[in-house]
């Protein structure tokens, strides 16, 4: 609780942690080096992740949808400024596809926002970081550059060929 309350407060402290420790145990950077594997400090514990850590990954998640948030409602006060009753056609129809593509840049900030929530959740369920297909730890490397992630990289990989081979057999009949 007090490593989170000085995240919330200072997100930098937690970056500024997070390149000192180890992400798996709280190990100094010389330790790391001279440990038993130079890339066990890129997964997580059996224990879990530490406090530390999903103090970090809570709070970069909380900047990531505030942000959206932030832009959503930016977008939405643009729209509501412009007028779609300039009576050039031409004109009409180029703010009109303005429209639409903001429009959907907004459902996929609106889809990436639940994201972000069920990924919170499961932080606060001691079930971020796992694999939910194969219950493997996800790895630090993909979750800091995917925080939302839900599968290990192998697994999704998996997952991303059964897709494309079931879209092609619909196509084929």
């Amino acid at each position: 609780a007090d490593v989170e309350q000085a995240a919330a407060a200072q997100p930098s402290f937690l970056k500024k942690m997070m390149s000192k420790l180890n992400f798996k145990s709280g190990e100094t950077e010389g330790q790391r080096r001279w440990g038993p594997s130079k890339r066990s400090y890129l997964t997580i514990s059996p224990q879990g992740m530490s406090p530390l850590q999903l103090a970090y990954f809570r709070n970069k998640l909380d900047l990531w949808k505030a942000e959206l948030l932030t832009e959503s409602e930016d977008t939405l006060a643009a729209l509501q400024e412009q007028s779609l009753s300039t009576p050039e056609a031409v004109e009409r129809a180029s703010m009109e596809t303005d429209h639409a593509l903001e429009l959907r840049a907004r459902d996929r900030a609106r889809k990436l926002t639940n994201k972000i929530d069920k990924a919170i959740a499961r932080i606060e369920a001691d079930e971020y970081g796992y694999c939910e297909k194969t219950g493997e730890p996800i790895g630090l490397r993909r979750l800091e550059a995917r925080p939302i992630a839900t599968m290990t990289l192998e697994a999704q990989e998996r997952h991303e060929k059964a897709e494309k081979l079931h879209r092609d057999e619909r196509r084929m009949t």
